[in-house]
C-alpha cells in the first residue's frame, strides 16, 4: 500500500486531504511545515509527498530544493493557491513532478497522485515475478512453474499494467486509458469481461484471488489491484 505525506498548513485541508487519501487506499502522514516534513522524510520515507507552497518558516519550495540537492528523487506534487505562471515554472524547474493549483478537484488530485506513482515505479525488467508467476515481457507469456498461462495479448498488458505498482488501486478509466488508448471501441462494462477472463486465467494456475476488485474507492469508479505482497522482482 503506497503510503503518502501530505504537508499542508491549513488544519481542515490538511485532515481533508488525509481522510479521502485514506479512502482512496493509501496510507498517509499529514504535517503542518516545511521542518516536520524534513523530519518525517528522514525517519519514514513516504512514496509520494503531497507539498503546499505556502508553508510557516520552511516554505515548500525549500523544502523541495533540500530534497534535490541532497540527490532524493522523492515524487513530489506542489499544491498551493498560487496561479501565476512563474510559480508553476519554478516549481517544475526545481524538480517537482505536478502542479495542482487551489481551489482543485479531490478526484483530480488522487488521479494526478496514481499517474505520478504509475510514473516514477521502478523499471520493470525483460523478465519478473509477480506474486508466484513468472512474466516475460519480450514473449507477451506468463507463466506459473514452467506453464504457459496462455492469454490473450490484452489480458497480458493488463497483468502487466497491475505488476507495476502492487497495492494501487487502478480504475477503469485508468485501465482503458493504459491499454487501449484512443482506440477503445467498447463499453466501459468490456474491461469487467477482460478482467474476469484474466482472472479465471490466474485463479486455475495460482491463487485465487490474485486480482482485487476495490468497489468504487474514493468515489472513482470500480479499481483493480494486485495484492501488496505480490512484490514485483526482476
Amino acid at each position: 500500500m503506497p503510503h503518502l505525506l501530505v504537508v499542508e498548513d491549513e488544519p481542515t485541508l490538511r485532515h481533508l486531504l488525509m481522510q479521502n487519501l485514506v479512502l482512496d487506499g493509501f496510507t498517509v502522514e499529514a504535517v503542518g511545515d516545511g521542518d516536520l516534513a524534513l523530519v518525517s522524510i528522514s525517519q519514514r520515507r513516504p512514496d509520494l509527498m503531497v507539498l503546499d507552497l505556502m508553508l510557516p518558516r520552511v516554505d515548500g519550495f525549500q523544502v523541495l530544493e533540500r530534497l534535490r540537492q541532497q540527490g532524493d528523487t522523492l515524487p513530489v506534487l506542489m499544491l498551493t493557491a498560487r496561479g501565476a505562471e512563474a510559480d508553476r515554472l519554478q516549481g517544475l524547474r526545481m524538480g517537482a513532478d505536478d502542479y495542482i493549483v487551489k481551489p482543485f478537484s479531490i478526484l483530480e488530485l488522487i488521479a494526478r497522485i496514481r499517474a505520478i506513482l504509475r510514473r516514477t515505479a521502478p523499471t520493470l525488467s525483460p523478465s519478473l515475478h509477480t506474486g508466484p508467476f513468472l512474466v516475460n515481457r519480450l514473449k507477451k507469456q506468463v507463466y506459473f512453474r514452467g506453464q504457459s498461462l496462455n492469454l490473450t495479448a490484452l489480458e497480458f498488458r493488463l497483468l502487466e499494467i497491475l505488476s507495476g505498482t502492487p497495492g494501487v488501486p487502478c480504475s477503469r478509466d485508468e485501465l482503458i486509458n493504459l491499454a487501449w488508448g484512443d482506440e477503445y471501441q467498447g463499453s466501459k462494462h468490456t474491461l469487467n469481461v477482460h478482467i474476469a477472463n484474466l482472472r479465471k486465467k490466474l485463479a486455475e494456475a495460482g491463487p485465487e484471488d490474485f486480482i482485487i476488485t476495490v468497489g468504487r474507492i474514493g468515489r472513482s469508479g470500480y479499481c483493480w489491484a494486485l495484492p501488496v505482497q505480490a512484490e514485483v522482482q526482476g
